[in-house]
């Protein structure tokens, strides 16, 4: 008679969860909408114009820079093998994130539209023979 092994539940639940991470189940839309209920729930359109929302992004993603500030390649590796500071580092960038969906819910910016735009006009910038493996700046290429 066969033994069927069955994975612990939290065994199996770390391999679905793996397999199904938010990334991939969650539009850009849906984030947009959940802010702005989050947003409108609270009465914050009356804070949150360009300005505002401009200035928190990039205190935001200041904030994500500063546990790197100073440290090798080799020390940052390290930090972000550590699960607390991986954690910090993931919610400094929703912070990020959140500022800048806002700001594009806000003022009607498609912003996946803006994305792939700029990677178009990118791509003739940084054309692969002349930018593989080069930090030049387009204009220096």
């Amino acid at each position: 008679m066969a033994v069927c092994k069955h994975p612990s539940s939290k065994e199996y639940l770390n391999k679905y969860f793996h397999l199904m991470r938010m990334d991939d189940k969650t539009s850009i839309q849906q984030l947009k909408d959940k802010i702005k209920k989050y947003c409108d729930e609270r009465d914050w359109d009356q804070f949150h114009n360009a300005k505002e929302l401009s200035t928190a992004l990039i205190l935001e993603a200041a904030e994500i820079l500063e546990p790197f500030r100073f440290k090798s390649e080799k020390e940052v590796e390290e930090f972000l093998n550590n699960s607390r500071n991986k954690e910090e580092v993931s919610e400094e960038m929703a912070d990020v994130l959140y500022f800048l969906l806002r700001l594009s819910q806000r003022y009607d910016i498609d912003i996946s539209e803006a994305f792939h735009r700029k990677m178009k006009k990118n791509e003739k910038r940084y054309p692969v023979e002349k930018a593989k493996g080069s930090n030049k700046k387009y204009n220096e290429l």
